[in-house]
C-alpha cells in the first residue's frame, strides 16, 4: 500500500472523512478517501477509536488533524476485563484466529476469541501456521480437529515458504489477524504485503512462548477490495463486555439445547438439575471440554456481577 503525506490547507474548516489505518494509544494514522496520510488525535479526552474505523477529522497542521468524529460501525471486535476496554478493530467481516504447531497455542483462548466473534456474527478461519515443522503438525491438526467437526473452517500453511493457500481466503473481505505472541501473523502480513516490514522473532523453545513483537494494529490494503489487519499478540483475552445471558449462543454447538430444552428457564448450566447441556456433555453429544470452559467464563462473570454489586 501506497502512503502519500499531504499538507492540508491550515484554513481548511472542512471535515473530510477518512479510515483509521493504524493506532498508537491516543495518536492515529487516517488515510483520507483521497489517499492521503493524515497523524491525527482525538478531540478532548474522547477515546473508543479502532483500527479499521471510519472517522471524520478536521485538519489542523500540515500532516496533522483532528478527529472530530467516529461514523456507525458495522461491528466492533474488542476484549475486556472488569477495569477496563481493549478496541482491537472495526467494520470487519472475517476473523482469521492464527495458531502454530510451534509454540504450543490455547484452545481455551480460541474459544474466547470464536465467543466474541460469534458476539458480533463476524465470519471465522483458523490457520494452523508452521506446518513445514512435521514433527509437530499432527498434534497441532488433533487440537483443531474438534473445530473444523463444529463447521470452522481451517487451513494449513507454512507462511514462510508459501502464502499463496491463503489468499482466496481474503479476497473481497475486512479481515482481522489474531493469536497469541509467536503464532507468525506478522510472517504472514510480510507475504501478503511487500515493504509490510512487521518485526518478527524468534520463539524460545525453552518457555514454549512467542515474543511480543507487534506493538500496535495497522491495517493494510491487500487490493482494491480487500484488507487485513494485523494485531498485537495477546495471551489473554477477556469477554467481560458479553452478557450472561448470550455467553452460551457464543458456542455454537449449545445452541440446539438452549431452546427450552432444561428444566428451568434461568438455567445457567452449571450445576442444575435438569440442564439440558450437562446431559448433552455426558452422552458425550457436546465436548467436556468445552463446556467446562464456558462454565468457567460464567463462574466469572457472576463473580464479577457480586464485585460490582458489593463496591456500589
Amino acid at each position: 500500500m501506497s502512503d502519500k503525506r499531504s499538507s492540508p490547507a491550515r484554513n481548511s474548516a472542512t471535515r473530510i472523512e477518512g479510515q483509521v489505518i493504524a493506532t498508537f494509544g491516543r495518536q492515529y494514522e487516517i488515510k483520507t478517501r483521497a489517499g492521503l496520510i493524515l497523524t491525527c488525535f482525538m478531540r478532548g479526552k474522547k477515546g473508543g477509536i479502532a483500527c479499521g474505523d471510519q472517522v471524520e477529522i478536521l485538519p489542523t497542521t500540515p500532516g496533522q488533524g483532528v478527529i472530530e468524529n467516529v461514523l456507525p460501525r458495522v461491528n466492533l471486535f474488542y476484549r475486556s476485563d472488569a477495569f477496563r476496554q481493549k478496541l482491537i478493530a472495526a467494520n470487519i467481516t472475517q476473523l482469521i484466529i492464527v495458531v502454530a504447531t510451534i509454540p504450543t497455542f490455547s484452545e481455551a483462548l480460541i474459544d474466547h476469541y470464536l465467543v466474541a466473534a460469534e458476539n458480533e456474527k463476524i465470519q471465522v478461519l483458523i490457520v494452523l501456521n508452521k506446518c513445514d515443522l512435521s514433527e509437530t503438525v499432527h498434534v497441532a491438526t488433533e487440537k483443531l480437529a474438534l473445530y473444523q467437526q463444529l463447521g470452522y473452517p481451517c487451513l494449513s500453511i507454512s507462511a514462510v515458504n508459501d502464502i499463496k493457500p491463503l489468499m482466496p481466503y481474503l479476497h473481497q473481505q475486512k479481515s482481522l489477524l489474531i493469536g497469541q505472541s509467536g503464532m507468525g501473523k506478522s510472517t504472514i502480513i510480510n507475504a501478503l504485503i511487500p515493504g509490510a516490514q512487521r518485526a518478527t522473532k524468534e520463539i524460545s523453545l525453552a518457555l514454549d512462548s512467542g515474543r511480543h513483537t507487534t506493538t500496535h494494529a495497522r491495517l493494510y490494503a491487500i487490493d482494491a477490495d480487500s484488507t487485513i489487519i494485523d494485531s498485537p499478540g495477546m495471551q489473554e483475552f477477556g469477554i467481560s463486555h458479553i452478557d450472561k445471558a448470550n455467553l452460551a449462543r457464543g458456542f455454537i454447538e449449545f445452541r440446539p439445547y438452549l431452546n427450552g430444552s432444561c428444566k428451568f428457564s434461568n438455567c445457567r448450566h452449571l450445576t442444575e438439575p435438569g440442564c439440558a447441556l450437562l446431559l448433552a456433555a455426558k452422552k458425550g453429544e457436546i465436548n467436556a471440554r468445552r463446556l467446562a470452559v464456558y462454565q468457567k467464563m460464567m463462574e466469572e462473570a457472576e463473580r464479577r456481577k457480586d464485585w460490582l454489586v458489593r463496591s456500589s
